[in-house]
């Protein structure tokens, strides 16, 4: 009803569990990764807990999507079973043969263990995940210990993922659960999000849905939000859906904190709604579900046009491979193992607002201005400090001190935040040529583009109006790159450490042997970093995938500044 209003292809805040819009934290990049971690983890158990709502049904989903074709996955949602219901639930989901008259554990695990071996013997994992495993009773976990026992010389035959709420971790603590408890090789728990973060989440599901102008939540709007939700992505979807239907009910773009706590008083208890103390309802808020009613059948007909241009340009041509990934992923993806170096750009939305004492950019109109491409060109080199000549070409002088320029022809601002580089702007305006502009920083509302060397600040909402998606950037090239060939030998070596460096590991003795870790298993390796960085996990190593390689390590790269 109001995605139109807003300049939104979809509604942003639905509570199913759709992996386009797995906002990727750093505690969400550590689950996924744990549970990568878990399809060669050699068997045993993976555990994943978190509170209500804190998103680990969405975490599974996307690993679902992630899940190697070799892998055989039984998944089971209602685990409300006894040990035979379990039994032949998991054999259903493997399309494991039992007799007819099945009766008996033996009967049902006498098969599957057949299964198991014939799986393993063509070269096929196989892993059973259960959602909702706190309602697991003491004996049906004590039976998947007993799966887990199916093995060969090697290695055991089932891999089990747990995925359930707190109280799971303190089932597993009992004492008659000890054995099942030390067969956990990597467990996890999924917290509630950050004030920080609640803001980025807010502002990557709008991303995802087609936003391309301003945030339509105000900063004081985003700080309750994440006051009544306790920073708890289920309860933000619901108070953030239901707030944006309130302002179009009431012709407002911009959702303030009264209708924020007013759409609390509708979605949640009355104790929740009111955090802080006790507030008196105001006489001009009616109530947002009984208003946007109204408002539906009296503006039925009403249309935004710059709104349905975004949305008609956001949805031209489509992306693939990195770029898509990246494009759908969180705005403010930190690398793994960098957090501390990676300034996301949109946490600047919960920031404080600069003093007035600060030397703020002075605002800069785009109309007003009229861009040079040598000056943006002479500005990225500078901040890489490369030596750019006159009348150089800037690509060929790069290549010449180890960089090369990459190009998007379909880029976004969110995958600008999630490389977190400079970049070059191609500019479209009315009746001008294309003009190069220098973008050196970012936030939620405003971009910084360096004018004459000084930078100047640009509302999102106008940048959108003359960017269509092309921009042009420098990146840092490892050892053995050629082209974009991601598969040249000289490059495993490297690959190899740096994907340890990246995980916190140390690096693998055949890193620095004269033979270098497999394909297949760096690939592997490659397929969990991307997945992590909300890349397309394809194991291909592309300019983007080595960029964030390059971040999570701590190569040395300039980054966008911090909203100023």
């Amino acid at each position: 009803m109001y995605a139109p209003f807003f300049g939104l292809r979809q509604a942003p805040f639905s509570i199913a569990p759709d992996p386009r819009y797995l906002f990727m934290s750093e505690r969400h990049r550590e689950a996924l990764a744990h549970l990568l971690y878990g399809l060669d983890g050699g068997g045993g158990f993976v555990l994943l807990t978190g509170e209500i709502g804190a998103g680990k049904t969405t975490v599974c989903r996307c690993f679902l999507e992630q899940i190697p074709a070799n892998c055989n996955v039984a998944y089971i949602f209602n685990p409300k079973l006894t040990v035979t219901e379990l039994l032949q639930a998991i054999c259903d989901e493997f399309h494991v043969q039992v007799p007819a008259d099945a009766l008996t554990v033996k009967d049902y695990v006498d098969p599957l263990n057949a299964f198991l071996l014939a799986q393993h013997a063509a070269g096929r994992n196989n892993v059973l995940i259960i959602d909702e495993a706190q309602n697991l009773s003491a004996d049906v976990l004590e039976q998947l210990r007993l799966l887990t026992n199916l093995e060969t010389s090697e290695r055991k035959l089932l891999q089990v993922v747990l995925i359930g709420q707190p109280e799971l971790r303190g089932m597993l603590a009992r004492p008659e659960l000890e054995q099942l408890a030390q067969r956990v090789i990597a467990r996890f728990h999924l917290g509630a999000l950050s004030e920080a973060e609640t803001a980025q989440y807010i502002r990557h599901r709008l991303t995802v849905a087609g936003l391309t102008g301003a945030l339509p939540f105000d900063r004081k709007a985003l700080r309750l939000i994440h006051q009544l939700t306790r920073g708890v992505p289920r309860r933000i979807n619901l108070l953030c859906d239901r707030a944006l239907l309130g302002g179009y009910a009431g012709g407002q773009a911009q959702v303030t904190p009264a209708i924020v706590r007013q759409a609390a008083a509708e979605v949640f208890d009355a104790q929740t709604a009111t955090p802080a103390r006790k507030r008196r309802r105001r006489p001009d808020l009616v109530g947002v579900g009984l208003v946007a009613l109204a408002a539906a059948v009296a503006g039925a007909g009403l249309t935004w046009g710059w709104q349905q241009q975004s949305t008609s340009q956001a949805a031209r041509g489509g992306k693939s491979g990195e770029v898509a990934m990246a494009t759908a992923a969180s705005a403010t993806s930190a690398p793994a193992g960098a957090a501390s170096a990676a300034r996301p750009a949109a946490s600047a939305a919960s920031s404080p607002a600069p003093s007035a004492s600060s030397a703020a950019p002075a605002p800069l109109r785009l109309a007003d201005w009229a861009p040079r491409d040598g000056d943006a060109w002479a500005a990225l080199a500078q901040r890489w400090g490369l030596p750019l000549p006159a009348q150089a070409d800037p690509c060929g002088t790069a290549a010449q001190h180890g960089l090369q320029c990459y190009r998007s022809a379909s880029g976004s601002l969110s995958l600008i935040r999630l490389i977190d580089r400079p970049v070059l702007l191609t500019l479209q305006r009315p009746g001008q040529p294309p003009a190069l502009a220098a973008l050196v920083g970012l936030d939620g509302h405003q971009a910084t583009l360096l004018v004459d060397g000084t930078p100047r600040r640009v509302a999102l909402a106008e940048l959108a109006g003359a960017w269509r998606g092309e921009f042009t950037t420098f990146w840092r090239v490892p050892p053995g790159y050629v082209g974009r060939a991601g598969n040249v030998m000289p490059l495993r070596a490297w690959l190899a450490a740096q994907l340890a460096h990246a995980s916190g590991a140390a690096a693998p003795a055949s890193a620095a042997a004269s033979t270098p870790l497999g394909w297949a298993e760096l690939s592997r390796q490659i397929q969990a970093f991307q997945a992590s960085q909300g890349l397309q996990p394809d194991g291909r190593i592309g300019p983007v995938t080595l960029m964030q390689i390059n971040r999570a390590t701590g190569v040395a790269e300039p980054r966008l500044d911090a909203a100023r």
